[in-house]
């Protein structure tokens, strides 16, 4: 939960406040609790997959999407959690009986009260679900990507890793810019008054 959840909606470039989540891990098969506070002790990036519930259909094809990218997001520094305004014991339930989840390893969160939801401003109180968000938040705690989609628009787990593998690469680079598409590897930009109105010559020189 977050006692300031209520009163403000987290922006990209603003810091995040703490957050604790009950969560269930299904590569340890335990009940635990995961915060922000922890991640940031650890230096770790934290990246939040908000889904609209469990024991749905689009949903488990995208945590499976999500799954087969989770060891190299974890190998980025990174650290994922699922989110739903389900409970815990629904996700175990839920892992256990859905095939596509047989390789889900990473925590999966529990925001039964959708407070955490309403934080990051994908909470639809019509419903009570939450709409599919992706949130990127540095080890500092600061937000640094954010992607919301409805109800029936699943999303790719390959996007969310370039963003992830770009949002690593500048952390260590921060003078410099990563482009449209850019992947790991690939050339960067080094904006400065040169560089205006010369972007195509930048990169392609």
């Amino acid at each position: 939960m977050c006692e300031m959840c209520e009163e403000i909606t987290v922006t990209v470039g603003t810091e995040v406040p703490n957050f604790e989540m009950e969560t269930y891990n299904p590569a340890t098969r335990e009940f635990g609790k995961a915060s922000l506070a922890e991640f940031r002790e650890k230096q770790q990036w934290t990246i939040l997959v908000f889904y609209p519930a469990d024991f749905t259909f689009v949903c488990p094809t995208e945590l499976a999407d999500l799954a087969d990218k989770y060891e190299a997001l974890r190998k980025l520094g990174a650290e994922v959690l699922s989110v739903s305004t389900d409970t815990k014991f629904a996700h175990l339930a839920w892992r256990d009986t859905e095939r596509l989840l047989q390789n889900v390893k990473y925590p999966m969160a529990a925001d039964p009260t959708g407070a955490v939801s309403r934080l990051f401003g994908v909470y639809d109180a019509k419903t009570g679900l939450a709409l599919r968000g992706t949130f990127v938040i540095n080890p500092a705690g600061v937000l640094v990507s954010s992607e919301v989609n409805f109800y029936n628009v699943g999303r790719n787990a390959d996007e969310l890793l370039r963003k992830m593998e770009a949002n690593a690469y500048l952390a260590t680079h921060p003078d410099e810019a990563c482009p449209a598409r850019w992947k790991q590897g690939a050339k960067t930009l080094k904006p400065d008054e040169k560089m205006v109105g010369h972007v195509y010559e930048a990169l392609n020189g």
